[in-house]
Parts: C-alpha cells; sequence; structure tokens
C-alpha cells in the first residue's frame, strides 16, 4: 500500500488533494485486498488511480471591453466501467489538475454507490464567472465548449454543474454543444426545466444530504426534529440543506461564504431563507449582507491567520459542512465534539480533513463522507438522464421519492459493507468498499482495457 502511494506521489508530484482522496480509499480497502488476493495480482489500484483520459485545453474568450484572455479548460474522464462518465464542471480560480483528479476520483465511488449506470468524471476551468456580465460568461463558454464537445456524449460522457456553473452557465454550454453537434441530446444535467432538466435537480444535494443525516440519526432512535444544526456555505447545496432540516423540525444557525460567516441564535427560518436565496442566487451578493436585514444576528469576517474556524465552534447536536475541502480541520473538529455535535454529515466534496475524520472515527462521532452522503445531486443528474433519454418528465414528487429510496440505500449499503469487513457503524469505510468492490469486479469483467 505504501509503495502504491509512494509512486502516485512521484509520477504526480504537487497533487496534495488527489493524493489525500488516494490515500483515504486505498488505506480503507486494505481488508478488501487481503480477502481478494486477484486484486493485487490484476493491479486494480494501480488501474482505478490512473484516470482513463486527462484532457487539457486552452480557452481564449474575449470580454466587454474587447480584450482577449485565456483560460485553461480540463476534463478528466477518470472510470467509466459502470457507465458513460458522469461529474461536474467547475469554473473557479482555484481549479487545477489536482483538485480536478481529486474530484473526479470521488465521483467514481459515488456514483457507483447511487445503483444507477454512471462512471466517474470532473471537469472545469480556472475562469472566475463571479463580477462577469452574462455576455462574457457566455463568450466563455461558448469557447469552452468549442473543444469540449469533442469529448463527451449521452453515452460517453455527461457532464453536469458544480461551483461557478450553475443554471445560466449550462443552457449557453448546451446551446454551443448543440450548435456544433446539430443534435438535441441529453449530453449535460442541470438543464433548465423548459428544455429537458428534471424538477428537484437544484435541491437534490442538499436534500440527499439530509435524508442520510436522518437515516444515520434512525439507527440510534432519534430524528432531526429539535435539533440545532450548523450549516456552512450559503450556495445551492446548503440553502437546500438548511431547507429539509426546517421541514423536518431541526433549527440552522450557520452559514458562510468566503468572506465570513453569520451566527443567527434564533435559527434561519423559512423567511429568512427566501432572503438568503434572493441574496445569493439573484443579487450575487455576501452573506454579511443579512445583517442588514436581521441585525440581531452576529456577523464574523473569515481569518485565515486563525488555527480553526470560529463558525464550527457553537453549540449543536449536528454539522453539515457544505462549503469546499478540507475546511474542517483537527482544531475545529475537537471544537464540534467540545460543543455537542455528535452527527457530521458532508455536503460537500471531502471539507474534512484526514486528521478531522480520525478523531470523529475515534471518538464514535456519526460521521458520513461526501461520497455517501452528498450522491443525491449526482443521482437527480442520473435519473435527468433517464428522463431526456425517454422524453418524458417525471413530477417533483416523483423525483424526490426516488431521491429519498436511492439515499436510503446508499445508508444500508455503507452499513452492510461496513459490517462485512469488521466496521461496524463506519460509514466512511462502509462506502469506500462498497464502491471500490462495485468498480473492480466490474473492471475485471470487462478485461484488461
Amino acid at each position: 500500500m505504501t509503495d502504491i502511494l509512494k509512486q502516485i506521489e512521484d509520477k504526480d508530484p504537487g497533487e496534495k488533494e488527489f493524493h489525500q482522496a488516494v490515500q483515504e480509499v486505498i488505506e480503507t480497502v486494505q481488508p478488501v485486498l487481503d480477502r481478494n488476493p486477484q486484486y493485487r495480482q490484476d493491479a486494480v489500484l494501480e488501474r482505478i488511480t490512473e484516470p482513463e483520459r486527462a484532457i487539457m485545453f486552452r480557452v481564449p474568450w474575449m470580454d466587454d471591453q474587447g480584450q482577449v484572455h485565456v483560460n485553461r479548460g480540463f476534463r478528466i474522464e477518470m472510470n467509466s466501467a459502470i457507465g458513460p462518465y458522469k461529474g461536474g464542471l467547475r469554473f473557479h480560480p482555484s481549479v487545477n489538475l489536482s483538485i480536478l483528479k481529486f474530484l473526479a476520483f470521488e465521483q467514481v465511488f459515488k456514483n457507483a454507490l447511487t445503483t444507477l449506470a454512471m462512471g466517474g468524471g470532473k471537469g472545469g476551468s480556472d475562469f472566475d464567472p463571479k463580477g462577469k456580465s452574462d455576455n462574457e460568461v457566455m463568450r466563455f463558454c461558448q469557447s469552452f465548449m468549442s473543444e469540449l464537445f469533442r469529448h463527451i456524449g449521452p453515452n460517453t460522457d455527461v457532464p453536469a454543474g458544480d461551483i461557478g456553473v450553475g443554471a445560466r452557465e449550462i443552457g449557453y454550454l448546451f446551446g454551443m454543444y448543440k450548435k456544433l453537434r446539430n443534435e438535441f441530446t441529453g449530453v449535460l444535467t442541470g438543464k433548465s426545466l423548459g428544455w429537458g432538466g428534471s424538477l428537484i435537480r437544484p435541491e437534490a444535494t442538499g436534500y440527499g444530504s439530509v435524508y442520510f443525516a436522518a437515516e444515520m440519526l434512525a439507527t440510534q432512535n432519534e430524528t432531526l426534529e429539535g435539533k440545532t444544526c450548523l450549516v456552512s456555505g450559503s450556495g445551492n447545496v446548503a440553502q437546500h440543506t438548511l431547507e429539509k432540516i426546517i421541514e423536518l423540525g431541526g433549527k440552522v444557525v450557520t452559514l458562510s461564504d468566503s468572506s465570513g460567516y453569520i451566527y443567527d441564535e434564533e435559527g434561519i427560518d423559512t423567511d429568512k431563507l427566501v432572503f438568503v436565496k434572493r441574496l445569493k442566487n439573484i443579487k450575487r451578493g455576501r452573506i454579511s449582507e443579512y445583517i442588514d436585514k436581521y441585525s440581531e444576528v452576529v456577523y464574523t469576517e473569515a481569518d485565515t491567520s486563525l488555527a480553526y474556524n470560529p463558525q464550527w465552534n457553537h453549540k449543536a447536536d449536528c454539522a453539515f459542512p457544505s462549503a469546499t475541502e478540507n475546511e474542517i480541520n483537527a482544531k475545529n473538529a475537537a471544537n464540534l465534539m467540545k460543543n455537542g455535535v455528535r452527527l457530521v454529515c458532508e455536503g460537500a466534496n471531502m471539507p474534512c480533513t484526514p486528521e478531522a475524520i480520525n478523531i470523529f472515527l475515534d471518538k464514535k462521532i456519526q460521521y458520513a463522507p461526501g461520497k455517501a452522503s452528498n450522491a443525491g445531486g449526482v443521482a437527480v443528474s442520473g435519473l435527468e438522464m433517464a428522463q431526456n433519454s425517454m422524453r418524458l418528465s417525471w413530477t417533483a414528487e416523483e423525483v424526490d421519492r426516488r431521491l429519498k429510496m436511492i439515499m436510503k440505500s446508499i445508508h444500508q449499503t455503507c452499513l452492510d459493507a461496513a459490517s462485512e469487513y469488521g466496521e461496524p457503524g463506519n460509514y466512511m469505510a462502509g462506502a469506500n468498499i462498497a464502491g471500490f468492490t462495485k468498480v473492480v469486479n466490474a473492471m475485471l469483467d470487462q478485461g484488461l482495457v
């Protein structure tokens, strides 16, 4: 195992996010390798950690003043053993090869857990849509798709949205794909409802995360009713996590963005959530503006010089990190425990550092890794693909019913796999083992390709 990690680090130096994701999986699936010596003979670890295809390209575009800019575009097609590549596109200045390889690697196992036939991929660009006009975003998306279209298709690779890629960007990307290929197919998910999108898709990741947490609590004969929850982020995932927690009787007291966080001791109710949605989705404002309307709320500006994030230092029962990777470190994890948090359910991808995860597992905190708990988004993307293939649209109730069923199934799959390998209640072990064995067995069935 150590040899394989060293090989990957030597081959891909500096890709710390990718190394972190790979190490977590490799350490967890060690019992599977011990029980199945053929896996080592067939070099499944070496194969599953190497992308089937990594595409990198330049994206030139022109701003409203006529100035030309050049960004870098990526698509990592990680593994297609159980279906076409599926995973989002991220437009953010932090995007690089390491982050996209980590996301694509996680996506492989996440998609395997959904019960749907989807492989794993991820892509995006270091382009920042913040502060850009609609026309500038359109020109960028059209330039981006003028290369990406060669590598995707409804039976090959089906991208979706992610950070910085919402309905607006998906629309521009789809329009260019349709023009270049002269076909209307379900090649992108996250589309608007009027032309092939699915109801519940915007809500799916947040709703799914809360459904998963509810299943976790049910194993302890508890519910979300009356629970105080900390939620990070204030974008799509955080908003719908908050919405579903309110619906199930819980109380959310925090939200955040890169500028800082708010602490609303009374709880962010439905009316306040409407304000947050308008602020973030329409005005594209900052969470600090929340206190302009609700002056009794405490706003704390982000301070990267601190060893911990004070957002995770409030009394609560549950935590839903829904912003970005590695936002909860060991100090934050210790503060969560000190303040009574007994459940951590990841809405973002890899928001907890390995040190934080070890604390949760050692202290028997219920901890759900993102590849299981935030799989609702890609699950409904898969349902959107199914609807596109059949040229029909299901009701919101039908999609939500299927989402809830999928999250319940993922929860049980994690518990069963963890128990089978002597880790009862360890959702991280269960998710990694279940996803890994499904993908690896499919790879071996298909020969050395």
